[in-house]
């Protein structure tokens, strides 16, 4: 499993949360804001470090800090600021939330979310989101999604899914893969569901080795061919992260900058959440997927303070 370290932010090694707080108290005090000052600390402190600065704040101030921010800051550059002072459960907990409550459901985020945390993370997700908004996650998902996708996540929601890797059946579940599929004519797309939403991700690699001799094709290209929509973007994502979640988040990050338009919301949420966890595996797999450097794309694509932060966010460049 990988470990916290792989991140590209550290807790800091000299931490005092009372002078944090008086240096974001004083770039915010008075006319006009340093955004640099408040940039620059947070991006240094670990997110437990930034709860007690938060804390301290209050405590000394009575005021509330992300408040303050929030008054002081603005645009994209005010979201990665507010997500790097949010606890990372709480953060997905509320992603979940704005992307099943708005208009419409962004299939995306629930995707991105549901097939990358580990099952204990999703346990940890349902009960967060039971307090802090008095719902069944599970009920709110199922409300608004439908057919093999629904089903598909709730299976993810089970977070039951076993350690290890089952021997004995490696190839019957290649076969079974094989047969849902490429060997018949449409597709079986419960027997894709099912199988892969409740293996583990080691089980998985071992059906994906026997798939690929008994078919011919990587898994992810049946899925390509064999289904569409959510569906299928949810197939490859548990499929993609089984093999390697930095991998995973290495191509969402691609996809979000690539093309006319970047997908911001889905830039800030995987260098904000990712920053403490595997960012610099991430970074890596990048440079190794696309021949080019995340810290210069990401620089190419983005302005202002925002691109400061989320520079800062990447902790150097793969060049």
């Amino acid at each position: 499993m990988l470990q916290a370290n792989r991140g590209t932010v550290k807790a800091s090694g000299n931490f005092k949360a009372s002078a944090d707080a008086e240096v974001l108290r004083k770039a915010m005090k008075g006319l006009g804001t340093d955004e640099d000052a408040i940039l620059q600390l947070l991006t240094a402190r670990s997110n437990n470090q930034r709860q007690e600065i938060k804390a301290t704040y209050k405590t000394l101030f009575g005021r509330d800090l992300i408040g303050d921010l929030k008054g002081e800051l603005g645009g994209k550059f005010e979201d990665v600021i507010v997500g790097l002072m949010t606890p990372p459960l709480a953060y997905d907990v509320k992603a979940l939330r704005d992307a099943i409550k708005g208009a419409g459901t962004d299939e995306k985020v629930l995707v991105e979310i549901l097939a990358s945390r580990t099952p204990q993370q999703v346990k940890e997700i349902i009960a967060a989101y039971k307090k802090d908004y008095d719902a069944d996650l599970e009920k709110d998902v199922t409300g608004d999604t439908s057919g093999h996708f629904q089903r598909l996540l709730v299976i993810l929601l089970q977070a039951n899914r076993p350690t290890g890797i089952q021997q004995g059946n490696i190839q019957s579940d290649a076969e079974a893969l094989f047969k849902a599929g490429e060997a018949k004519f449409g597709t079986d797309e419960q027997s894709f569901v099912t199988i892969l939403g409740n293996r583990s991700p080691e089980h998985l690699r071992k059906v994906f080795d026997a798939y690929m001799k008994l078919a011919g094709y990587e898994m992810e290209e049946s899925i390509k061919r064999e289904t569409s929509g959510p569906l299928r973007d949810l197939l490859l994502a548990v499929v993609k992260c089984a093999r390697s979640v930095p991998i995973y988040f290495a191509e969402t990050l691609h996809y979000a900058m690539k093309g006319a338009g970047t997908d911001d919301d889905t830039l800030i949420r995987v260098m904000v959440t990712r920053s403490e966890v595997d960012l610099m595996d991430i970074r890596t797999e990048y440079r190794r997927l696309f021949a080019a450097s995340l810290f210069k794309t990401i620089k190419g694509d983005t302005n202002g303070d925002y691109r400061k932060a989320l520079l800062l966010l990447c902790g150097g460049d793969d060049a």
